[in-house]
């Protein structure tokens, strides 16, 4: 069972009609049962502007003038709403992997703890956000790690009344680096590095387990900058998981990354290699929707 599938507990039976990935460049859409007629269509600037702490949509009608060109409706009647699941930029929420020496076993008593321990890293009233999370499997160490994703409900609410506007009834809400974990290998030690215009997502998983989760915005991208992330990465996994990372998953960089393999591998120490997906080749906007049709088992 995929990290995307088990943190939601959302996807549906049938899954939805259409899946939209989200990023200020553009709104990359495709129709869960053609897999392979994904399209895009980009966004002047200023419509979209991502943040965890302020709306998002900074131009709504414009927003769903755009998700509704994309697969427009088959017939001017057409009055149905078509099922929609959104990924949205991982910079718009705050995801942690939280660990506890134990976890109560009421949801409720659950989410309030979860509350009480993002609520001085998260640049909103966590009181009044949206808080999803995924319980794994205790680790040897006893400790029992907590996928935990917040969210404020303003900027879901917004996203979701832009498509509502297009004519789409959103189900599904993930974030892209979340999704995009259905790409990765459920085998040893994984570091996923995932760039989307000046947003760095760091994410570590062991087997299936999620461990650890960095979202960075970076001054600048340059070989440099992203190493001052990667070094204090490795570092964790060596110290905390006592092992050594067996790959460095890039996605994102584009041109950068033939650039910058050798560097980088010779440098850390470790294989550096493209995230790869049976649905086409994962990019700074499209990797969370591959990833989620990978898991939603729309990718065969």
């Amino acid at each position: 069972m995929s990290l995307l599938h088990s943190f939601s507990q959302l996807l549906q039976d049938p899954p939805p009609a259409f899946a939209f990935e989200l990023s200020e460049a553009g709104v990359a859409c495709v129709p869960c049962a053609r897999p392979g007629e994904i399209r895009f269509r980009e966004l002047e600037p200023g419509i979209i502007a991502v943040s965890p702490s302020r709306d998002n949509v900074q131009r709504p009608e414009i927003l769903a003038a755009h998700v509704a060109s994309l697969f427009p409706q088959p017939g001017p009647n057409q009055k149905k709403r078509r099922t929609a699941a959104l990924v949205l930029p991982d910079h718009s929420a705050r995801v942690q992997v939280l660990d506890f020496d134990s976890f109560p076993g009421s949801a409720d008593e659950q989410r309030a703890l979860i509350r009480f321990r993002v609520k001085k890293s998260v640049p909103f009233d966590v009181d009044s956000a949206a808080v999803s999370y995924h319980v794994q499997p205790a680790g040897d160490n006893g400790k029992i790690d907590v996928v935990a994703a917040v969210m404020s409900l303003e900027i879901i609410a917004r996203y979701e009344a832009t498509f509502r506007g297009a004519g789409y009834l959103p189900g599904v809400v993930t974030t892209s680096s979340l999704a995009a974990l259905n790409l990765v290998p459920a085998e040893g030690v994984t570091v996923l590095a995932k760039l989307s215009a000046r947003v760095l997502s760091v994410l570590v998983s062991s087997g299936a387990r999620l461990k650890l989760v960095r979202t960075v915005e970076l001054d600048d991208i340059s070989s440099d900058d992203i190493l001052a992330v990667l070094y204090p990465t490795l570092a964790y996994v060596e110290d905390e998981l006592k092992s050594r990372a067996d790959r460095l998953l890039l996605c994102g960089f584009g041109p950068l990354a033939h650039a910058w393999q050798p560097e980088w591998q010779r440098e850390l120490g470790v294989p550096v290699e493209s995230l790869q997906s049976r649905a086409g080749a994962p990019g700074p906007y499209n990797a969370g929707l591959l990833g989620y049709l990978e898991g939603s088992g729309a990718v065969e």
